[in-house]
């Protein structure tokens, strides 16, 4: 680690940091223009349930049964869901710069996200995640949801590290205020060259 530096870890949402959101309102929209289903009508029932799976407490089958499957479709369960897992996308830059800030300074990397137990499962192996993330505090298996400053708590103990000596990235402001808050120094990330800015200004950079 570079000695200039205090941080020893770092804790990175996934959807809209390392990749595209698994299953937002833009991919919720293209879902029911693609299957014909009555987007506000699904995107109720989406509000009224999303939370409930997101903390692990339904499985994507049950989840789909409440917001999609309730009724007789003339498309497959099987097809539904090739389509929502489809629709991750990497952000390759974003995915090497934690690489090698990973390298460069000895860093511990924890994923702090929300998300359903089948997205997470898939987009960690669909994109490696697990090769430079050293473990995984996803609402789905922890059954506390971002901004709830439990998750941050149980990252913390898991890393066993003090909250100076972590850098949070997400892209929603709200989560970051909230870890800042338990001491938690955060970037907000809107673009890979601010993030890698805001990075070496904290001196994590890939440079001598």
């Amino acid at each position: 680690m570079n000695p200039n530096s205090k941080i020893t870890t770092l804790f990175l949402d996934i959807g809209g940091v390392l990749l595209t959101n698994g299953w937002d309102r833009n991919i919720r929209l293209r879902a029911a223009e693609k299957f014909g289903l009555d987007h506000e009508e699904m995107n109720e029932r989406h509000h009224l349930t999303f939370d409930t799976y997101e903390a692990g407490k339904l499985s994507l089958d049950e989840y789909l049964n409440r917001i999609v499957f309730y009724q007789e479709r003339s498309f497959s369960r099987e097809d539904f869901k090739k389509f929502m897992y489809d629709q991750s996308k990497p952000f390759p830059e974003m995915i090497e710069l934690m690489r090698g800030l990973k390298t460069r300074h000895n860093l511990q990397i924890a994923a702090v996200s929300n998300e359903g137990r089948e997205l997470t499962t898939y987009r960690v192996q669909q994109f490696k995640l697990g090769t430079f993330i050293d473990f995984f505090v996803s609402s789905c298996f922890v059954h506390y949801r971002k901004p709830d400053e439990d998750i941050y708590r149980v990252a913390l103990d898991i890393s066993q590290v003090k909250p100076e000596q972590v850098v949070y990235i997400d892209d929603r402001e709200m989560f970051v205020e909230v870890a800042h808050g338990l001491g938690i120094t955060g970037i907000t990330h809107t673009t890979y060259e601010t993030t890698k800015k805001s990075l070496k200004e904290l001196g994590l950079n890939l440079n001598n």
